[in-house]
């Protein structure tokens, strides 16, 4: 598990394999969320290529036309 230490003025380094894990650049801003005794931290913004990236893949292809249906039945024009 990578780790840092707190500097006296409350400053640390993320390890490298977190910055690479969450894709952070130098300037980008980053979120704390704490819940009981843990924090967990996450890039404030990610673009789409980003967020995709942490998404695990679809476990199955869907071609255009089974896309296109599933618009149709939705929006109830069973065409």
């Amino acid at each position: 598990m990578p780790s840092s230490t707190l500097t006296s003025k409350g400053q640390t380094t993320l390890p490298k394999e977190v910055r690479d894990l969450l894709h952070l650049q130098p300037g980008d801003r980053i979120e704390y969320v704490a819940e009981g005794t843990r924090v967990y931290l996450t890039p404030a913004t990610l673009t789409l290529d980003q967020f995709s990236a942490l998404l695990p893949p679809s476990p199955r292809k869907h071609t255009v036309e089974e896309m296109n249906e599933a618009i149709r039945k939705r929006a109830g024009r069973n065409a």
